[in-house]
């Protein structure tokens, strides 16, 4: 996994990473710039935990997820993931796990609008994992595909 905020070495890494013929090249979401500028080099296979990298204020009208409808062509014309940690929502606090989940579920929404498909990362039993994304409201299609290998 690549978790790096300097672009130019993000970049090395990914290169570095396809050199040595990596399975997945997972790429850790940073800061909003960042993210778009590594969504539009591609080249990788995973983004992940876009959510974590929005701005902490928090109101129930205005939600930044930290993705777009923007990012979300960007990274489906360049088949690019977004990853979803499983691991990262169970070790939150209540009210913070219950912020993270809604941000997940609007960017699973605007995946299934532009196509990007999603990927979940870390979980045990996959048919609990299959119904957890379509609480989050993810399509079949969208579940079946985030869970395949």
């Amino acid at each position: 996994m690549i978790n790096t905020e300097n672009l130019e070495q993000a970049k090395n890494l990914i290169k570095k990473s396809i050199e040595t013929k990596e399975k997945l090249i997972i790429v850790k979401a940073q800061n909003p710039e960042f993210n778009r500028k590594i969504l539009e080099y591609g080249k990788f296979d995973i983004i992940l935990s876009i959510e974590s990298t929005a701005k902490k204020e928090y109101t129930p009208k205005n939600l930044d997820s930290g993705f777009n409808h923007i990012l979300a062509k960007i990274a489906a014309k360049n088949n690019i993931l977004l990853g979803i940690d499983l691991k990262e929502i169970q070790s939150l606090e209540k009210k913070e796990k219950a912020i993270l989940l809604s941000k997940i579920i609007q960017n699973i929404k605007l995946c299934r609008k532009a196509k990007t498909k999603i990927k979940l990362l870390n979980y045990k039993d996959k048919k609990t994992a299959f119904s957890f994304l379509i609480s989050l409201g993810a399509s079949t299609q969208q579940a079946q595909e985030a869970l395949e290998n």
